[in-house]
């Protein structure tokens, strides 16, 4: 049995006089112990609201609808008090959020901020707390750490505040960690950091993860399982290797078509996806992409097109998906991509000490 099962998770944010949106529509998907499992597509799509779903982050408000089940090691987590919800979340399931500089409260020292975690969850107090509070910091490529915890988070570089949030994620050596594009915002070298440190714990501790992310090359360099999400939609699902050898969704072709490509020739242009993602008021009857697709049919406005199965735990929501591919010229098509988009850009290492 998977460690994490989420089976037709829908969130839906519903307001007096207006019509619903459904945030998020029949997500399914299964994380083993060890596994990396991508959630990848555009702003919008639902991947944070999926994330903050399993960790009852969700605002309380009228209106506010969220169903399906997110059964973790046998508790479904979308039906836990708050209490209950509370003990879990940070000692079994930990998240690291997008933005560490809104995350952590400004107005307290990381010092304490991680500190805090370790009290609650692992009963630490005094100096045992303060010693594995910096062993943490160390751990996830702080310098300094005994200095760094009594820095506040203005004080850190953007780099370093992100590795202070994975130190409080990761302090009680969660089984089950959800990252929320991790490495927004911090440049390409800090980047390869921050995934390579991820790495790195995932395969040190045997915890799953959950990688939420836009970047296509985040999840060809990280992820074992890739969902793809569309308009709150997974669209298709399938292990690495095959999604991008053999992506059978057109919205996967497209996202896998518009990666540019260092072997591209001069004036070579990119392949974008037609259009922009429609309105969801009203919700549509049929296929979302639709209006976008070039392989649209009656068929696809129709009525929700269903995950179709095929070998290898690959599925596809598509009536009439791209082709399988033949042979390819060498050093093109998404078999490249992925190649090319997984390459590490630089080796992990200590980020250079803030001065």
């Amino acid at each position: 049995m998977a460690l994490l099962e989420v089976d037709d998770l829908s969130v839906t944010f519903a307001r007096r006089g207006q019509r619903a949106v459904h945030a998020v529509d029949g997500v399914s998907f299964s994380v083993d112990t060890g596994e990396v499992v991508g959630l990848v597509g555009e702003s919008g799509c639902g991947k944070s609201v999926t994330s903050l779903a399993l960790m009852g982050l969700l605002p309380k408000q009228p209106g506010l609808s969220v169903g399906g089940r997110a059964v973790f090691d046998g508790t479904d987590l979308l039906r836990l008090d708050d209490r209950s919800r509370r003990d879990i979340r940070g000692r079994d399931v930990a998240m690291i959020f997008q933005d560490p500089l809104s995350s952590l409260n400004p107005v307290i020292p990381i010092g304490l901020q991680v500190t805090e975690v370790l009290r609650r969850h692992r009963g630490m107090k005094g100096e045992a707390a303060q010693k594995e509070a910096a062993e943490l910091l160390d751990r996830v490529g702080i310098p300094d750490p005994r200095r760094r915890l009594k820095e506040y988070p203005h004080q850190l570089s953007g780099g370093m505040r992100q590795r202070a949030l994975i130190a409080m994620a990761v302090a009680c050596q969660p089984r089950l960690l959800i990252a929320d594009e991790p490495t927004t915002a911090l440049d390409v070298t800090i980047q390869a950091q921050i995934l390579e440190l991820l790495k790195d714990l995932v395969r040190e501790s045997g915890t799953a993860l959950v990688m939420i992310t836009h970047d296509l090359g985040v999840v060809a360099g990280m992820c074992d399982t890739i969902n793809v999400l569309y308009a709150g939609r997974v669209v298709e699902t399938a292990r690495r290797r095959p999604l991008f050898r053999q992506p059978r969704h057109p919205y996967t072709v497209g996202l896998l078509g518009s990666v540019p490509r260092l072997d591209a020739g001069r004036g070579e242009r990119l392949n974008p996806i037609p259009g922009s993602v429609r309105d969801l008021l009203p919700w549509p009857q049929g296929c979302a992409f639709a209006p976008r697709c070039e392989r649209r049919t009656d068929e696809c406005v129709g009525g929700p097109p269903a995950m179709v199965p095929t070998q290898d735990d690959h599925a596809y929501r598509c009536v009439n998906p791209a082709p399988l591919p033949g042979s390819r010229p060498a050093g093109s098509g998404p078999d490249a991509v992925a190649a090319e988009v997984a390459a590490p850009v630089v080796p992990a290492q200590r980020e250079e000490e803030k001065p």
